[in-house]
């Protein structure tokens, strides 16, 4: 599922309504208008849908790329970040289960390295964020032995 803000639907769905009449993209000036929105808002719009891969955006003109994906849309960017964040926050659950030892142990930098650079490929500051988010929960907690530091994975 593909998280969006309610601004990011209006425009993605005029995007929709034009793009059979344009095969070669739809204008940009062209959905400036119909929309009413300034140029940068509009711009800076695009571009996030772009990085989602729901369209393609050279600047000038936009072309669909979406088929069949499902769209969520919310109120604000903050809700998008916060979906997000919940989704990767399971998603790092997940791997945590699969790295832990039969203690229910792992070492912290194995952590951390999965979490950096592992399938998930979060920045530091979501990696840390996801752990405190976690510990705060109550389902990880960390540890400190003679040999390293570990986090406990509580269950």
């Amino acid at each position: 599922m593909i998280t969006i803000t309610k601004k990011e639907e209006v425009v993605l769905n005029q995007v929709e309504i034009f793009n059979p009449e344009y095969s070669e993209g739809v204008p940009i000036k062209l959905l400036k208008e119909e929309l009413g929105f300034h140029e940068y808002d509009l711009v800076q719009i695009l571009n996030t849908l772009s990085e989602k891969n729901l369209i393609e955006f050279n600047g000038s003109s936009v072309k669909l790329t979406i088929s069949n994906k499902e769209i969520n849309a919310v109120k604000s960017k903050k809700d998008v970040e916060k979906i997000e964040l919940n989704i990767k926050e399971k998603e790092s659950y997940n791997l945590i289960k699969e790295l832990v030892d039969d203690k229910n142990l792992v070492s912290k930098y194995t952590l951390e390295g999965h979490l950096l650079y592992g399938d998930l490929k979060l920045s530091n500051f979501k990696m840390y964020h996801i752990i405190l988010s976690l510990e705060n929960k109550n389902l990880l907690k960390p540890i400190k032995k003679e040999d390293g530091e570990y986090y406990l994975l509580v269950e």
